[in-house]
């Protein structure tokens, strides 16, 4: 399992699923982003470096996932969103 440096207050736990050979490490997206504000980059600087090197890097099948905690009412209203912007 590969883990993301420096995240891990943010981790949460592991992400199993049929078709995956090895777990998945699981992390909190909001936290990641307090983590690199702590360090004293702007909310702005935090998402754009985080979703850039850190989301966008890909290091294979056991690249961790960032779980962003939202309602199910949210979940399902940006699922219903996006079906209409495809």
């Amino acid at each position: 399992m590969l883990l993301a440096d420096g995240f891990e207050e943010a981790f949460l736990g592991i992400v199993t699923r049929c078709g995956l050979s090895k777990p998945i490490a699981a992390y909190d997206r909001e936290m990641c982003i307090e983590i690199l504000m702590s360090d004293g980059a702007t909310r702005e600087e935090a998402e754009e470096w985080f979703c850039f090197n850190v989301v966008g890097s890909w290091v294979g099948d056991q690249t961790p996932m960032f779980i962003e905690r939202v309602s199910l009412d949210e979940a399902i209203k940006q699922l219903m969103e996006n079906e209409y912007d495809e």
